[in-house]
């Protein structure tokens, strides 16, 4: 709500003026002539009344735009119809648009100026900066309520009140376009996570407000130590014992807002002392002190406040000299570093502020040298990464230094395995696995020979190694090479047989989470090469899956018949396998009756494809195979393969063995077949 009463009631005026020109636009397009010309008639008739009212409208301060009504005539000529009244609308909203673009410019250099007084105490210029942005852009939120922020400083609190309602519209304004929209929701979420910050910070603010002016000893001791640190030219000893009382003194949201409302974040700004030890590149025993002692201090402040955290990130220094903290090498600052970092990665919020003020790009780079860590530091930097990446501008970023930076460090550490903290590793490679749901990452990652190299090397090694620590980074790698699968290039091609003899190893593994990972691999290693094929089907991956399929399992079953569809379908020597491991095809007629589409699609390819080895189809003769494929051939699975595949064992049953035709009758499936057969080929 403005402050002047007729600067409101103009402004709506304002406002509903807007909704009538809206109506009368949408009246200029009717399917009746009738009501066209009615609404033509009121157009023109709300231009000349525009016209005449153009002096008394000039006297109003709320900035508006109006139609230009003193065009040339024939401009004046082409408003009476339709079109050409469309046509200054068009071109009156481009200029609004160009001035609009322009004031927010201003207004955002005089938030700027005012943000500055402000965090300088000088309280009244603030409110003045503010003012004169906001007559440059009336409705930018971020304006009334930094104003109503000045103004409580100044006890003027009625008008911090008002300032508070206009930005609480902005609250009712995006639930009234979300209502009408549902799909809006995402793009309306941050805004109305900006609303919500906002309330909660002035509600923090009158509360730490009230506190002081009653007194209250714990908010009376955040002013005195501030203005305490405030003094200038004293020793570095002397700052860092007030910053540590300072630390103990914030026990609650109340000392948190006293902190922020009382310029506490300006001390690097501020105080040359406190930002020339923070910002040393190579610090001596009492800036170290110092720093982790500022470290401290802001998780004291920042825990659980997002004003606070969002406030310091808005501060240059501590921008430039966090990736700086991470990477100094001495374990006190960087364990404080890490930990106030975690503040922010643990919530949503607080990670959108980190990837909005943070350039990140080198971060999973050196978050990641962490591993080397055999203290809590690693565990607390694959925390912060785990959190990270689940934004997606933070993976958006971290492929600028991938190829060159991340990746050789990450072959190394792979490479080191035995070396280093194996409990990170493991999730570090987690972590790895879990960025390759980004295309990007996955296909730089999917050409990274090094790589390759490195895991194979980690699974060799645990044949050395069997401690639970290393069986997870096993687990872990197995699963990072499944997702570089989905990928296919000349350098998975290059170690496909290296990789599927290591999966072989492992399928003698005791852990049945390795064996089902090993198979996984297998499943998608084998399609990209018909040698890495021969020699699993050589050292006998046939009667092993099996084996697996007979001991059940879903996720295992669902790797183990993709294997033996790969295998048999161009192996010879694997469907004679086959045929001989599962008599009478047990095995596989029991997959048929999977509810898994793509189960049954597998076994009935594995089927058709042994089916040309001779007796195989003779052994089903006392079978329901027919009934069981002539039901899938003609069933609606989602999947047309489970149909196709279906339909092509189950001619090629009849044409391995004709006495399969006699039950096919029986059972009136010839007109299915038929309407099959467009499936099969090569019959």
């Amino acid at each position: 709500m403005l402050a002047d009463p007729d600067q409101e009631e103009d402004f709506q005026r304002f406002l509903r003026r807007v909704d009538d020109i809206a109506k009368l636009v949408q009246g200029l397009n009717p399917t009746d002539p009738a009501v066209k010309e009615q609404t033509t008639a009121e157009t023109v008739k709300r231009l000349h009344d525009q016209e005449n009212s153009k002096e008394e409208e000039s006297k109003t301060v709320v900035n508006r735009t109006v139609i230009n009504t003193r065009a040339s005539d024939t401009a004046n000529a082409e408003a009476w119809n339709a079109d050409g009244f469309l046509a200054i609308l068009e071109k009156d909203a481009k200029e609004r648009a160009k001035r609009r673009k322009r004031n927010e410019h201003l207004a955002n250099a005089l938030k700027e100026k005012g943000n500055d007084a402000f965090r300088k105490g000088d309280y009244v210029i603030a409110v003045q900066r503010y003012t004169e942005g906001l007559e440059k852009l009336k409705d930018k939120q971020e304006l009334y309520t930094n104003r109503a922020q000045a103004y409580l400083k100044m006890h003027e609190y009625e008008k911090a009140i008002g300032d508070c309602e206009w930005a609480l519209k902005s609250r009712q304004c995006y639930e009234k376009i979300l209502e009408i929209d549902p799909q809006k929701e995402s793009l309306f979420k941050d805004c109305m996570n900006e609303v919500n910050l906002e309330e909660k910070r002035m509600k923090e603010e009158e509360r730490a407000m009230k506190e002081l002016q009653s007194g209250k000893l714990a908010a009376l001791s955040i002013k005195e130590l501030l203005q305490k640190l405030d003094r200038p030219d004293q020793s570095i000893l002397y700052y860092m014992g007030g910053i540590r009382l300072l630390t103990g003194a914030v026990k609650d949201c109340t000392e948190q807002t006293l902190f922020r409302t009382n310029n506490g974040f300006s001390i690097l700004k501020d105080n040359e002392v406190v930002r020339r030890g923070f910002c040393a590149e190579r610090k001596n025993t009492a800036e170290v002190d110092l720093s982790v002692s500022l470290l401290f201090l802001w998780q004291a402040v920042c825990a659980g406040n997002e004003e606070n955290q969002r406030l310091l990130l808005t501060y240059p220094d501590v921008n430039a000299q966090l990736p700086k903290l991470l990477s100094s090498g001495v374990p006190e600052i960087q364990k404080e570093t890490l930990a106030l970092i975690s503040l922010y990665s643990e919530t949503e919020n607080g990670r959108r502020l980190l990837v909005r003020h943070q350039d990140l790009t080198k971060w999973l780079q050196i978050l990641m040298t962490f591993v080397n860590s055999s203290d809590a530091r690693a565990s607390s930097a694959m925390n912060i990464l785990s959190d990270l990446t689940e934004e997606e501008r933070f993976k958006i970023q971290s492929r600028v230094l991938l190829s060159t930076g991340v990746l050789p460090l990450f072959a190394q550490l792979l490479a080191s395995a035995k070396l280093v903290n194996q409990a990170a590793l493991a999730r570090c490679i987690g972590i790895m696995g879990n960025l390759c749901a980004d295309v990007a990452i996955r296909m730089q990652m999917a050409e990274c020979k090094e790589c390759w190299q490195a895991c194979l090397k980690l699974v060799d090694e645990c044949f050395d190694v069997s401690t639970p620590k290393y069986q997870e980074c096993l687990f872990a790698v197995l699963g990072l090479m499944m997702n570089l699968l989905l990928e296919s290039n000349v350098i998975i091609q290059h170690f496909a047989v290296d990789i599927s003899g290591r999966c072989m190893s492992l399928l003698r593994e005791k852990d049945g989470r390795i064996v089902t990972r090993a198979i996984g691999v297998l499943s998608r290693i084998l399609p990209v090469s018909s040698s890495a094929v021969e020699e699993v089907v050589k050292g006998g991956v046939v009667k092993k899956m099996i084996k697996f399929l007979k001991a059940g399992g879903q996720i295992t079953s669902n790797y183990c018949i993709k294997t033996l569809s790969i295998c048999t379908r161009s192996n010879r020597q694997a469907q004679e396998d086959l045929v001989k491991s599962d008599k009478n095809f047990s095995v596989l007629l029991k997959l048929l009756e999977s509810e898994n589409e793509m189960t049954v699609g597998n076994a009935a390819f594995c089927l058709g494809q042994c089916l040309v080895v001779p007796g195989a189809a003779t052994s089903l003769l006392n079978s329901n195979v027919v009934m069981i494929l002539l039901k899938h051939a003609g069933g609606d699975a989602t999947r047309t393969s489970v149909q196709e595949n279906a339909a092509i064992a189950l001619g090629k049953l009849c044409v391995a063995e004709p006495r399969h035709i006699v039950q096919l009758r029986k059972l009136n499936g010839l007109a299915i077949l038929n309407s099959s057969m467009k499936y099969v080929h090569g019959i």
